[in-house]
């Protein structure tokens, strides 16, 4: 029998992730060392009164049901924790619980495009950006990031014609995986554009709490008009460490979110209760742990970039979120071929640039997840490779 695929399914290949593990695993099964910093897990456990809020919720039988909807507890958890941390009022049918910002990604162009809509998305940027506006039909355009511009978009030099078309933009700071943060005065910009094309601006915070040098990153939802014109994804899987948990929401614009949750209610039965409970004591609870990792990979990424400049690569210091993105050293052009080499020759893993977009070629990106002493040994292995006089 003769299966044919759909068409869409001509356009995605195998992850460049699935290529680099294969070629880690070929070296580990050689005996050979690997630093792996190509995927931005992080490597803390949960605080333990969240693992304890999880524990002693999978105690109780009547928590593996379907959970069909949000807990009360937790929409009023995120209602504060948002009231807290942005000083940003949210009534309840402002926000909704996803699987996680990758499955919100992934779907909620569902719930705004139909086939031809264009969905404005950066480069370089995260895959899923691309990747959720070609499952539902709509053509990702790409607005470029460039250094000359600060890394943020030129609203004004994209095209009329485009803009006519444009649906959504999906906008993410702290950006992955460039490492740049936002101003203020972007999102006001960014809102008056987005009011005057008609353009639903889709905000990706993942990182909103891992940010550097004491830099105040934010939220879009606090800049005046933004709930009328967007939406934004917020996660707890790098703040509090639940990344295995699935559990995000999405916030803002209370029609989008009730389209959201429309969708989701025809493909999903809820958050597992028990990391809904786990989500409720991370957001209740203490906040010491959140400020401490942040600490922590900012001593990650000075140990990291600074040793990766004392050797020779002139490396920046990321802004925020757990990554660094460093600029292919003199003598390489392919950041394919330079990971694979650099991993041979150093056991380094990291993940090439072009896999972020066509901008992306160039750089490669290093995630944090490492403690300071094996990123000064990192350095240093790199430095003695010799692959930094290429």
């Amino acid at each position: 029998m003769e299966i044919k695929f759909a068409s869409r399914m001509d356009a995605f290949q195998p992850g460049i992730f699935s290529l680099l593990n294969d070629r880690k695993n070929r070296r580990i099964s050689e005996g050979k060392p690997v630093w792996n910093l190509s995927v931005g897990t992080p490597d803390f456990p949960p605080d333990a009164h969240v693992i304890a809020a999880m524990e002693e919720a999978v105690r109780h039988p009547v928590n593996y049901t379907y959970a069909l909807a949000d807990l009360p507890e937790l929409t009023q958890a995120v209602q504060n924790w948002y009231l807290r941390r942005y000083g940003v009022s949210l009534t309840a049918e402002q926000i909704t619980s996803g699987n996680g910002s990758q499955e919100g990604l992934a779907h909620i162009d569902w719930t705004l495009c139909d086939p031809g809509d264009v969905v404005l998305v950066p480069n370089p940027g995260y895959p899923i950006f691309e990747v959720g506006p070609r499952l539902c039909g709509a053509e990702p355009v790409y607005y470029d990031l460039r250094e000359e511009n600060g890394y943020l978009p030129d609203l004004e030099a994209i095209p009329a014609d485009i803009r006519r078309r444009a649906k959504a933009m999906i906008v993410s700071y702290p950006a992955n995986p460039i490492c740049k943060t936002a101003p203020r005065r972007f999102y006001e910009h960014l809102v008056d554009f987005a009011r005057e094309n008609q353009i639903v601006i889709i905000h990706d915070n993942a990182y909103s709490e891992i940010v550097y040098d004491g830099r105040e990153c934010g939220s879009f939802l606090s800049v005046p008009g933004a709930m009328e014109v967007g939406v934004e994804f917020n996660s707890l899987s790098k703040s509090y460490c639940l990344t295995g948990g699935r559990i995000s929401f999405v916030l803002g614009n209370r029609e989008i979110v009730r389209k959201f949750a429309t969708l989701r209610s025809q493909i999903d039965y809820g958050i597992f209760r028990p990391v809904q409970m786990a989500g409720i004591a991370a957001l209740n609870g203490p906040q010491d742990g959140v400020k401490r990792r942040r600490e922590e990979y900012q001593r990650r990424r000075d140990a990291l970039c600074g040793g990766l400049r004392a050797v020779g690569w002139p490396v920046p210091d990321s802004e925020g979120s757990m990554f660094a993105w460093a600029p292919l050293p003199k003598g390489y052009t392919d950041s394919v071929d330079f990971c694979f080499e650099l991993l041979e020759r150093t056991g380094l893993l990291c993940t090439p640039g072009s896999s972020f977009g066509p901008l992306g070629e160039g750089h490669v990106r290093f995630a944090l997840v490492l403690p300071p002493k094996e990123m000064g040994r990192i350095a240093t292995a790199v430095g003695e490779s010799g692959i930094l006089q290429a």
